[in-house]
């Protein structure tokens, strides 16, 4: 049937989608973005929240790159909170419980009022391949779409079956068709396909739950926003609460273990390590008398409460039985029941960095379909898949961050380089440099990039320079500011709780003790000048922890010699000597870029590394001398 013209096509609209087809769109390339149900774009299947460790920092550099996700979410906040607070700042990370009607119905309003994209309600069935090169789809009513460049971000909805006990349906997510047709034509095409789940918690009726049994935890006294570009601020219609299982509610899940689709055998796949299924808790952890379960509001005009820590494959009278147990929910009722989802995804080594097909020109795959979790995950890649591909279209290199520059290319790295062998989740521990990757100072490390790339408006880069500048004059200024042994300085020191001056120091110094803060030293600083909170908190952690920063950045600089090791293309690694044979065989499915991916695909020794150096030695001096 007729044929259709653009330089992108994205497939899904879930938070990968959305990205990539933003992101592409606003680089000037005529988009297509194709969804199954336009009214569930951005859909948020599981908890109504964006953020937490390591999610808070890759949702802050989607923004600093000129994504979408932390605007949109401070459109749709409910209830706002900076987490892990009494550890040191590369922990702390935002957290929003947001309104996730409100949030699909932005994320629409944005996608269909930007300009160079093609919103269309579709179900692809087919790619169209040639000579290894992608060039389009087809779609179920029969229409075909030509492009040169293909994303796919089919989430869970490849071949995608739903468990609730022993029912079971086939399903991308409840209440919608699971993509049969692409998973399929994955396969034909060569694709090693793994397969994965993961589950979602019952949703109850916030009229039926008794707070008053509860601990509250209210949004935080202070102005909050995710984006560097809008105004904090605070938040009181809603609180979350918190209660506890007991062992009641653990008696009455082992009595129906039997029935639990991830326990008896059922599901064979690989389920998610990191957010497990309150069975699993039980089975995994039999000496824990409890387990914390959170009460999260699901949006302004909606009475459905998410059970936070409650993720259940459990038959749905199982599920009614076990909630009431738990304290404040003794008369609670489920809206919606809990269920496990099973679903097609496709190994991720089997990518390059900039999320493109080794196999074929053009394709890219972003989101659950590459064996991750987690919306921030997903949004991450579908943004980098989105830009790559338009790099690809106009000949440019694609952008390509490494461990050190970006939680986003931790989690890209530990893809292709690792692969998976359950759904990947990103946490603050994977990343080396995470004193350097704080959520802070996202815009201070990706804002360049994403302003390149014509993602950050003139006006917001500018800000960006202002905001740079100040954080730079202030903490040279505080060098110079010498605070004297007064009784006045001292009389401070001691209220602090720190050692009072024998001698007169710089102001920078006496900021660099734990127990001093910029905002306490104003007293003795009166020629201070008036600066924004989002530069003051950034000169006083580059003060405060300069010591380990310093020792990072040197950290860096020998991870950046590896990296910049860069390995030739097209290597036989088979014809290689002293390589041992799992050495070839992992050389050779992962294609290393460089020396410093290399050391990190699993199984290989240093021996490998050492035979690889010298086999990469004698292949350049070939090249000279030839």
């Amino acid at each position: 049937m007729k044929q259709y013209q653009y330089e992108v096509i994205v497939v899904g609209a879930g938070h990968a989608g959305c990205e990539a087809a933003l992101a592409a769109a606003r680089m000037g390339a005529n988009t297509l973005l194709i969804t199954s149900n336009i009214d569930n774009v951005a859909l948020m299947p599981c908890n109504p929240s964006i953020g937490g460790p390591g999610k808070g920092h890759v949702a802050r550099e989607i923004d600093a790159l000129g994504g979408e996700m932390a605007k949109n979410t401070d459109k749709a906040t409910i209830h706002i909170r900076i987490l892990n607070t009494s550890k040191g700042p590369a922990m702390w990370a935002l957290r929003a419980q947001i309104d996730k009607r409100l949030y699909t119905q932005e994320m629409i309003h944005t996608l269909q009022n930007q300009k160079n994209l093609d919103l269309k309600q579709e179900m692809v069935t087919k790619l169209i391949v040639n000579n290894c090169r992608v060039e389009g789809v087809i779609v179920k009513s029969g229409l075909e779409f030509s492009s040169p460049t293909v994303i796919l971000t089919n989430g869970t909805f490849l071949n995608g079956k739903i468990y609730i006990g022993k029912t079971t349906y086939s399903a991308g997510r409840a209440g919608e068709l699971a993509s049969i047709g692409l998973a399929e034509n994955l396969k034909e095409l060569g694709f090693k396909i793994g397969r994965l789940n993961t589950c979602t918690p019952p949703r109850i009726d916030r009229r039926t739950i008794d707070s008053s049994k509860m601990k509250e935890q209210k949004s935080a006294d202070i102005p909050l926003s995710f984006s560097f570009e809008n105004k904090g601020k605070i938040y009181k219609d809603f609180s979350v609460f918190m209660t506890r299982t007991n062992q009641k509610t653990h008696q009455i899940i082992q009595d129906n273990i039997h029935r639990v689709p991830l326990s008896n055998g059922t599901i064979q796949s690989a389920a998610i390590r990191y957010c497990p299924s309150v069975e699993d808790k039980i089975i995994r952890f039999p000496e824990k008398e409890s387990h914390q379960i959170f009460l999260e509001p699901e949006g302004y005009n909606t009475e459905e409460i998410y059970l936070q820590g409650f993720f259940t494959s459990l038959p749905a009278d199982a599920q009614d039985e076990a909630i009431r147990t738990i304290k404040g929910l003794e008369n609670c009722k489920v809206i919606r029941y809990g269920y496990a989802i099973e679903y097609d995804m496709v190994y991720p080594n089997q990518l390059k960095y900039s999320l493109e097909t080794k196999a074929i020109r053009g394709l890219f795959l972003a989101g659950q379909v590459n064996g991750t979790s987690g919306y921030e995950e997903a949004a991450e890649q579908g943004l980098l898949a989105g830009i790559n591909a338009v790099q690809l279209t106009r000949g440019n290199e694609p952008l390509i961050l490494d461990r050190s520059e970006a939680y986003i290319a931790v989690e890209i790295d530990d893809l292709v380089t690792k692969s998976v062998t359950e759904p990947y989740r990103l946490r603050t521990g994977l990343a080396e440099y995470r004193l350097l990757l704080r959520q802070d100072n996202a815009d201070l490390r990706l804002t360049p990039y994403g302003y390149q790339l014509g993602l950050i408006s003139e006006q917001r880069y500018k800000k960006f320079l202002k905001k740079k500048t100040l954080i730079e004059k202030e903490k040279e200024r505080l060098k110079e500011v010498i605070i004297h042994t007064t009784q006045k300085v001292n009389e401070l020191l001691n209220k602090l709780g720190t050692t009072p001056l024998s001698e007169a120091t710089t102001l920078a110094t006496l900021l660099s003790r734990p127990e001093v803060t910029y905002n306490q030293t104003a007293s003795i600083d009166p020629n201070r000048p008036k600066l924004p909170a989002e530069v003051t908190e950034q000169v006083e952690i580059q003060i405060k922890y300069a010591g380990y920063i310093k020792r990072q950045e040197i950290q860096v600089k020998r991870f950046k010699k590896l990296e910049n090791y860069k390995i030739p293309k097209n290597i036989d690694y088979f014809n290689m000597h002293g390589i041992s044979h799992e050495g070839k065989e992992r050389f050779s499915e992962v294609q290393p870029i460089s020396l410093g991916q290399a050391k990190r695909i699993p199984g290989i020794t240093p021996s490998d590394i050492a035979a690889l150096m010298i086999n990469i030695e004698k292949i350049k001096k070939t090249k000279k001398m030839g």
